[in-house]
């Protein structure tokens, strides 16, 4: 009974184990694909941190969220925010200075770590997002790998192997108790035909434990 217990405790284990995987795969696949900040998330956007001028607050790999959206001229000197340069990168960064010019706002943006403020300023208008402090490190590498090709085709054999082998052990499970199930009904059976308790041939066997 006890190593019947812990053979069906393993299986669940592995099934687990592999829908667990699955379920990693498939959102590296989907952060993969938030690398550009386009895709939102209940109003954030999902960007993968590519350098690590930000650090140790926010560390090379990492993926970040970020709040699209509002006044882009209300932020203030200690906010980080997302923007756009002129060459068309997008950078997180934190306001080191506020300048107001009459209706236009700019900031002054650093990397934290960073000797000297960045060259240019950032208009509020090239402002995409405000960085709202929720970090996972390190999975940006694995979004990274898994937008290549080569991660993709890892992605897709990966899958299908789990898949495979959840399937293997759910039919190998249920053959395994249809096969107790049918050892048992032949005992019943048997004692019954021992003891006399079947008297014609109009039986039937148990369906069910």
């Amino acid at each position: 009974m006890k190593t019947r217990v812990l053979k069906k405790w393993i299986s669940n284990f592995i099934t687990t184990i592999l829908c667990a995987l699955l379920l990693i795969m498939i959102c590296a696949v989907v952060l993969s694909k938030t690398s550009g900040g386009k895709p939102n998330f209940f109003g954030y956007q999902l960007l993968t941190v590519q350098s690590g001028s930000m650090e140790p607050a926010i560390k090379t790999g990492s993926v970040i969220a970020v709040k699209p959206g509002g006044d882009m001229a209300r932020f203030k000197k200690g906010d980080i925010i997302t923007f756009k340069t002129n060459d068309g990168l997008i950078v997180t960064h934190r306001i080191v200075d506020k300048i107001k010019n009459g209706n236009q706002v700019s900031y002054r943006t650093k990397g934290d770590s960073n000797q000297t403020p960045d060259l240019n300023l950032v208009s509020s208008n090239n402002v995409l997002a405000e960085y709202r402090h929720f970090t996972i490190p390190y999975i940006g590498y694995i979004a990274t790998f898994f937008k290549s090709k080569n991660g993709m085709a890892i992605v897709l054999f990966l899958s299908g192997l789990a898949l495979l082998i959840g399937s293997i052990i759910f039919v190998r499970n249920t053959l395994a108790k249809d096969n107790r199930r049918r050892i048992v009904n032949e005992m019943i059976l048997e004692d019954r035909l021992k003891n006399g308790g079947i008297r014609n041939k109009n039986f039937s066997l148990p369906k069910k434990m």
